[in-house]
């Protein structure tokens, strides 16, 4: 046996991950927006590719022909999957039990094809535009007027401004003095609230201009904290009244309105344009109720490659780099139109898939929406799990019920009491939210109770799971709510003293 280096020839098969196989990849898991962008990049970088109506496509003006590749696109894919599988067994991991109340977005059905500014519910005017217009009308003195716009622009989301006086101060070049008699005629403006520092100043603003605040209702808002925890007694003596003043104190203070400025847009909404749309429709051959599923192509441009106008650039084109340039412009003026072609393909073959094996969700609720994993569509659809993670990824659907990502459709299992039956976990937070919500705000559902209820419905799950489930809903123990029902509130309530967002659970969201 010899010992010593040598050259061995032997042979083996990998995958090549070219740009043009990643840019693919990366085009199958971009949102609606984003590929909206990117085909606007696309459209303004290579001049071969032409931005055509529908119309002109079908008949065939632009034509992208046959490109020679060793591998077409979609076998790339489906080869580079396995290389990619562990992102998706990550998501998988990750996502395989989460909850989907953050997934659904506003409700909505299509009568036609709407544009994307269509899901973005129709709001006042800003909070800026309203401070200002107030504010000229207020304040006449240029230097006070500065003094009054360097505050505004400390007002955050809320209406609250939390700059410090003496900062203020400096920035202006003025005494603090001045500031403080600027800022408390700032809080003198509509509605009551705004430029508040805290949530007692917030509450106490509107008191004064209902003439509420008295001394018993001062004492009240200086002990913020003891509404929160439920110390009655406490608030009895600090207020010196007794029980029935307090109980109507406490409904006053719940009329109030601890973020006015919610009441006004303060930044601009990112709407959600849907990728796919889902109507009722009858099946042609049986005539039963079924389910139509087409993609949004209104707010995408419409991608051609336009042979006629490279034809004449190779006809000018004598130099041989002039025309191995726009060689690669025609190569990937096709390539990209090949690739939209698939990507549409395959999202339309995913979504099928969710829809038909989703079908009671879409026909009777939540209660109906069944486990599912991402191994189940790709066996169906015959493609790997990693190319289904990718299609379902900021993929939206605009339904009878609403808009969903994708992925809210996947749910992990719980077991029934009936062999061989299972049910969605989305499913069971649905009924636990319903069950609280029932109940009586004097004697909550315990999680004991809880699981007694749904193992009465043939739900399997344990006490643990319950209480989990509970508390990635926000929903509070059933200590806290019987607590929360002595004090006719229905919410849990954070501290009160420490931020605005604290008082909604007390007195009810800005409307």
């Amino acid at each position: 046996m010899r010992i010593g280096p040598s050259l061995i020839l032997a042979s083996r098969q990998t995958l090549a991950m070219t740009p043009q196989l990643q840019q693919a990849i990366k085009l199958l898991q971009f949102s609606h927006l984003e590929l909206a962008a990117f085909i606007q990049q696309e459209l303004e970088k290579n001049p071969l590719l032409s931005e055509g109506s529908s119309e002109e496509a079908a008949a065939g003006e632009y034509e992208a022909p046959p490109v020679e590749t060793p591998r077409d696109t979609a076998e790339a894919l489906q080869a580079a999957a396995p290389a990619l599988a562990d992102a998706d067994d990550r998501w998988t991991r990750e996502h395989a039990d989460r909850g989907g109340d953050a997934a659904a977005s506003r409700a909505g059905q299509r009568e036609d094809a709407p544009d994307a500014l269509d899901f973005v519910a129709e709001r006042q005017q800003s909070l800026a535009v309203h401070v200002l217009e107030q504010l000229e009308l207020m304040f006449k003195d240029p230097a006070e007027r500065r003094i009054a716009l360097k505050i505004a622009e400390g007002l955050d989301e809320a209406g609250y401004c939390r700059l410090e006086a003496a900062a203020v101060a400096e920035a202006v070049a003025t005494d603090i003095a001045l500031v403080e008699k600027i800022w408390a005629r700032l809080r003198q403006m509509e509605p009551a609230g705004l430029f508040s520092r805290t949530v007692a100043e917030c509450l106490g603003a509107q008191l004064a201009e209902r003439n509420r605040l008295d001394p018993a209702m001062k004492a009240l808002l200086d002990n913020l904290d003891l509404v929160a925890a439920g110390e009655l007694g406490q608030l009895r003596r600090r207020c010196g009244v007794d029980d029935e003043d307090l109980r109507d104190m406490l409904a006053e203070l719940r009329t109030l309105d601890p973020r006015p400025g919610l009441a006004f847009e303060f930044e601009p909404i990112q709407p959600v344009a849907p990728d796919l749309y889902l109507t009722p429709a009858k099946d042609p051959d049986t005539g039963e109720d079924g389910w139509h599923i087409e993609l949004n192509t209104d707010s995408l441009p419409k991608v051609l490659v336009d042979r006629n106008y490279h034809a004449t650039l190779m006809k000018g084109a004598r130099a041989k780099p002039d025309r191995d340039f726009v060689a690669e412009r025609f190569q990937s003026a096709n390539w990209l139109v090949k690739t939209l072609e698939q990507r549409a393909t395959t999202i339309l073959k995913v979504a099928r898939e969710i829809v038909r094996q989703q079908d009671g969700f879409f026909r009777h609720g939540v209660s109906a929406l069944k486990p599912l994993v991402l191994r189940d569509i790709a066996i169906a659809t015959e493609l790997h799990e990693s190319t289904v993670s990718r299609v379902t990824s900021n993929k939206y659907i605009s339904t009878p019920r609403g808009i969903f990502e994708l992925k809210y459709f996947f749910t992990s299992a719980l077991p029934a009491r009936t062999p061989g039956v299972v049910v969605s976990s989305e499913s069971v937070r649905s009924r636990i939210r319903h069950l609280v919500g029932g109940e009586n705000a004097h004697q909550p559902l315990s999680d004991d109770r809880i699981v007694d209820l749904l193992k009465g419905e043939g739900v399997e799950i344990a006490r643990r799971t319950v209480a989990k489930y509970r508390e990635a809903m926000r929903i509070p123990s059933s200590a806290e709510r019987r607590r929360l029902g002595r004090l006719g509130m229905s919410r849990p309530m954070p501290n009160l003293s420490s931020a605005p967002v604290a008082v909604e659970a007390m007195t009810g969201p800005a409307d």
